[in-house]
């Protein structure tokens, strides 16, 4: 690849905004440009906005530090030096899910790491090992912004993308009942040990909705695009999966037991 790619990170300054800076430092597709975030860190560097609640293990990148922060609400400042823009932004629901929209409608592709547009029925949500046939309702997407260019596209719950191929790679065997337990960071409830002392040698055994989109989730994307209604239509076979899901005191990474009854046992060497 000749020249980067430009891009952006709404929320920057949250910890999934945080991990994006850090992937994004030397990467040799892209080049992070513009960084975006609330009103309260606009007009500061990334440094100054940031403080002290850099949650990152390694230090914060020396390119980032004095990059001017901008303000996420306006769309039209933080898409003019960009290709597209990862999502991490922090705000209720139906605010991500508008917002993200927004963006799009300037025709910048919106990468997004929220869950706001997960059940949008033409919003892609995609592990590009099993499902990548879904972008195509991208164009079905665009029709209904009005775009050309832009358009939002999603990744599942964190959770699920580490079982998930092994359901797809095995899908011939027709698995119908899942039963799996995910063991999950503190990372993914946005905290540290710092922030969350109290789990230090502690366990949580439910986690507030996650265990509806592991449910659900894998659905979506072992589903179909509907060409005429022009939207993905969740998988709707035979295939059940129950799970429970525990926060665990680590700090990175999710773990997770899964046990598969299948309608085709396979032998042990399928």
């Amino acid at each position: 690849m000749s020249e980067k790619i430009k891009v952006g990170i709404l929320g920057a300054t949250g910890m999934v905004g945080q991990r994006f800076v850090t992937l994004l430092e030397n990467h040799p597709w892209f080049e992070l440009v513009t960084l975006a975030a609330s009103a309260h860190s606009a007009g500061k560097t990334y440094e100054e906005a940031v403080g002290g609640r850099w949650k990152m293990e390694t230090p914060m990148p020396e390119f980032v530090k004095n990059m001017v922060v901008k303000n996420v609400a306006d769309v039209e400042d933080v898409v003019k030096d960009v290709d597209f823009v990862f999502s991490a932004v922090n705000m209720p629901k139906d605010e991500i899910r508008a917002i993200e929209e927004e963006y799009a409608k300037t025709e910048t592709p919106v990468v997004s790491n929220n869950s706001a547009h997960r059940w949008t029925p033409d919003v892609p949500m995609v592990v590009p090992e099993i499902n990548p046939q879904h972008y195509e309702v991208i164009e079905h997407q665009r029709k209904r912004l009005g775009t050309k260019h832009g358009f939002i596209a999603v990744k599942p719950n964190c959770s699920i993308q580490a079982y998930t191929p092994a359901l797809a790679a095995w899908q011939e065997f027709e698995p119908h009942e899942v039963v799996v337990s995910t063991y999950q960071a503190i990372s993914g409830a946005g905290k540290t040990f710092k922030d969350w002392p109290e789990m230090l040698g502690n366990i949580i055994p439910f986690i507030s909705g996650e265990e509806a989109k592991s449910e659900k989730e894998p659905l979506k994307v072992f589903g179909h695009v509907d060409e005429e209604k022009g939207e993905i239509v969740p998988f709707d076979g035979p295939l059940r999966i129950t799970s429970q899901c525990i926060r665990v005191p680590v700090l990175n990474g999710h773990t997770a037991t899964v046990f598969i009854n299948f309608g085709k046992n396979p032998t042990k060497d399928e």
